[in-house]
């Protein structure tokens, strides 16, 4: 049987009967997901901070520096944000002299993000930041590319239950 069988037989067999009390707080996958985004965005922030970036500008940095210039479409695609809230943060990225906005030239409608010079150079200091934060959570690597396996599924299985991303968390949140 495959996953896409499997999937339909579960959703017309209807919710799995759950032992125990369901509600019960410690039991919820999102209070479970929901601590461990805040604890592990705390052990970036003061590697991202030296660096002048928030964790959500990292994240449109590193994507950047895995192919330049993206089409604001496809940053919007690869990080799972919407254009409102995607906007802001290539607005401060580009003040402070990491990236430029331009339009197409092939299509006015679409606007490019590519990296500056000094964006570029950014990259050799945020080489650092992979293995320091696995030596912060004292974790091994092996167990994180597990999780972040797990954590992958999990995203896809929201996606194909229709489940749209939501919009990232303030810059100054916790």
């Amino acid at each position: 049987m495959d996953d896409n069988t499997a999937q339909a037989a579960a959703a017309a067999a209807g919710p799995p009967e759950i032992p125990g009390d369901p509600l019960a707080l410690e039991r919820q996958v999102c209070f479970a997901l929901s601590i461990a985004a805040r604890s592990v965005l705390s052990v970036y922030r003061p590697l991202l901070e030296p660096m002048g970036l928030t964790h959500p500008q990292y994240l449109v940095m590193l994507a950047l520096w895995g192919k330049s210039p993206l089409a604001v479409k496809e940053l919007i695609e690869m990080l799972q944000l919407d254009g409102p809230t995607l906007s802001p943060l290539l607005k401060r990225l580009e003040a402070a002299g990491l990236v430029t906005r331009t339009r197409d030239p092939q299509d006015e409608r679409q606007l490019r993000v590519d990296l500056t010079p000094r964006g570029g150079e950014l990259r050799a200091d945020a080489l650092r930041i992979p293995p320091s934060v696995v030596a912060k959570l004292g974790m091994s690597l092996g167990d994180l590319e597990e999780l972040h396996k797990g954590l992958t599924a999990v995203n896809d299985a929201a996606r194909r239950a229709g489940v749209k991303p939501l919009p990232a968390p303030a810059a100054d949140s916790v």
